[in-house]
């Protein structure tokens, strides 16, 4: 959570939590900042960046900048050199990225640079399946699809401003717009299947099993499907939305099971799990500390130094740009922070900076924990909201709490919240430690159950250990092999 200028429009930030998995576009709101140089450099003007390199910036910025785990590294770009030697262009090069981010997901970028997530490689299980993503994204890079998505976009932007300005057709030129970006939608989807496809035969003739793509597809399926289910969402329904940029993933994975089979039987090409294993052992799960986690409802920033305990219910989304949360009936709460202008108080800021469309009650001051706190609810006409102030150092905190009907109950539990914002101690500073990815070997006798026990999340710990390790409803779990848990 990083702290920025808040939008006025709070309802759609408030359940802005959802992202999409697999391959994604940016589109953060400001490059990270580089470190400044000592005061005796020589000022010399910077090269102007290339478009590239922004958006390396902004990928890095956008997904908790780079994780560094030097062995990890070393390991998935030996596996995009095997690719890349095998591959339609054996002439380009690559170079794999790690994000520091528990969100699944990859990007590419047309100089070559690939961006895996750490969330990402904890879904797959092996090194056939990880070849299967990174050889996704080298087609993308080989078949030049980000070229020709922005010559798309341009043809679809060009046509719409053609029909309203030049014609003075307004209407026909939100049609033009219209068709374009469905066009736009379908053109995305045809190159998502050609990755998935000549992905596959890379992988293939790189000597690994074909079938990894389908096992990572399941994987990612499966595991989307869980984090609905922890945020009270229902799952997404294949078909409904057709203007989604990616096909269904039943789809993708039927496609890539008869892209594999055209190739051989199952069985054949190298799965290597154990490097695979070997090589995340150890790997950090989940949100990282720096940028705050949570802990059931309770969330921590040792970073920053504060904590404080969502309501009932709640499951929370840690993002870039703010903290959101959401309850499986419809709550959901956004934090976020901000600076007071100068001369500004507490209780102008919040009259300045309430829900657009909702009428404000009268502005409550409190005591949290020591810390000057301003409080208000605003009704709007389908939303109420309680919207939150809290001075904290040189900072603003902003807790925004919103229900379709509230009661006392839930307003209740929405003071509770705020009023359980506290300062961090020293030691709970220090003693604040990421979760860890540690391979474990099975015992005779282990069982989902006995793994779930020892996973440190224990919200649906035998659904997660399942999806974490690939495993079908009851799958037997051969003694001697290896697992993934989560550790602390």
């Amino acid at each position: 959570m990083s702290a920025f200028p808040i939008a006025r429009r709070a309802l759609a930030l408030v359940l802005s939590a959802a992202l999409l998995a697999g391959c994604g576009s940016l589109n953060a709101d400001k490059p990270a900042t580089a470190p400044l140089a000592p005061a005796e450099a020589p000022k010399v003007a910077p090269p102007p960046p290339s478009a590239v390199s922004e958006e390396q910036t902004r990928i890095a910025a956008a997904y908790g900048g780079i994780y560094v785990k030097p062995d990890l590294t070393a390991f998935l770009n030996g596996i995009a050199d095997r690719l890349a030697s095998a591959s339609e262009r054996p002439d380009l090069r690559y170079k794999v990225v790690m994000l520091n981010s528990p969100l699944v997901n990859a990007f590419a970028l047309p100089n070559g640079s690939l961006y895996v997530t750490r969330g990402l490689l904890a879904v797959a299980n092996d090194s056939s399946e990880l070849a299967a993503v990174i050889a996704h994204e080298m087609a993308h890079v080989s078949a030049r699809h980000a070229l020709q998505r922005a010559d798309e976009e341009r043809k679809a932007v060009l046509v719409s401003r053609i029909v309203s300005d030049v014609l003075q057709d307004s209407q026909g030129g939100a049609v033009a717009l219209a068709r374009g970006k469905l066009s736009l939608a379908s053109f995305s989807r045809a190159q998502e299947l050609e990755a998935d496809r000549i992905g596959v035969q890379t992988i293939a003739r790189a000597g690994f099993d074909p079938y990894g793509a389908s096992r990572f597809l399941l994987s990612m399926g499966r595991q989307s499907e869980l984090r609905s289910a922890a945020l009270g969402q229902k799952p997404a329904q294949p078909g409904l939305d057709f203007m989604a940029t990616h096909p269904s993933t039943p789809e993708r994975v039927q496609l890539a099971v008869a892209s594999a089979r055209q190739i051989g039987a199952p069985g054949v090409g190298e799965r290597g799990r154990d490097a695979y294993l070997d090589a995340i052992n150890g790997m950090v799960y989940g949100d990282d500390p720096s940028q705050g986690f949570a802990r059931g409802r309770r969330f921590l920033h040792p970073r920053l130094g504060f904590s404080f305990v969502a309501p009932d219910g709640f499951v929370f989304e840690n993002g870039a740009d703010a903290l959101l949360g959401v309850a499986s009936d419809g709550r959901a709460l956004r934090m976020d922070a901000a600076k007071l202008s100068p001369g500004q108080t507490l209780e102008g800021y919040i009259k300045e900076n309430w829900i657009d469309g909702a009428e404000p009650g009268p502005v409550e001051t409190l005591d949290v924990n020591g810390m000057e706190t301003v409080t208000l609810v605003a009704k709007g006409k389908e939303w109420t909201f309680r919207f939150a102030a809290i001075h904290y150092g040189s900072d603003v905190y902003r807790l925004i709490f919103a229900t379709r009907e509230i009661t006392p109950q839930i307003d209740q539990g929405f003071r509770d919240s705020i009023m359980s914002f506290r300062r961090l101690s020293q030691e709970e500073i220090d003693a604040a430690r990421p979760l860890k990815l540690d391979v474990v070997r099975i015992k005779p006798g282990d069982t989902e159950a006995t793994f779930a026990n020892r996973m440190a999340l224990s919200d649906r710990a035998v659904d997660r250990f399942s999806v974490l390790n690939g495993l079908g409803p009851g799958e037997p779990l051969p003694p001697g092999s290896r697992v993934k848990v989560i550790d602390e």
